[in-house]
């Protein structure tokens, strides 16, 4: 005797694509871009709106070299201070918006405060390090000191 076992019968279709996949896309791509935008322009301590102060630091045999972009910046628009081996850039730039005729359509470049600390090795010489700035590059040399060469100490007998 065979039993029967009820089956039950499915459409055999084409598996179930979901349109609103281009949305998703979309909306992700759209929100991106709204946060870049507004990383780009939200000012913190070390932000210039357009991102930290672009720098290379390179150690040689001699000491620290620190080169960092400073588009448009005079020596007198850059600071650049020394405490408890923290060397720290900071500066301004001025916006140079004096034409109230003009209608942007969009404005990339940054302008405001700006600041980046870097903590210096103890060998540095803070006597000795130098900064100059030419043709939009700061450059911060700063030398290590001078390796102190033992010293050999005679001993005495006691008197």
């Amino acid at each position: 005797m065979t039993s029967q076992v009820p089956v039950s019968a499915r459409n055999a279709s084409a598996p179930m694509t979901w349109p609103a996949a281009g949305f998703f896309t979309s909306f992700y791509d759209g929100l991106d871009r709204m946060l870049g935008d507004v990383a780009r322009t939200w000012p913190t301590p070390t932000h210039n709106g357009d991102g930290l102060i672009r720098m290379d630091c390179a150690e040689t045999k001699d000491g620290i070299e620190l080169t960092a972009e400073m588009p448009g910046l005079k020596e007198t628009d850059v600071q650049v201070l020394l405490s408890n081996r923290v060397l720290t850039i900071s500066g301004e730039k001025r916006a140079e918006r004096e034409q109230k005729d003009k209608g942007y359509k969009f404005v990339e470049r940054s302008y405001g405060s700006f600041s980046r600390s870097v903590e210096l090795p103890d060998d540095i010489d803070p006597a000795k390090i130098k900064a100059t700035i030419a043709d939009g590059v700061l450059k911060v040399i700063a030398p290590r000191r001078a390796k102190a060469e033992p010293q050999k100490i005679e001993v005495q007998p006691k008197a």
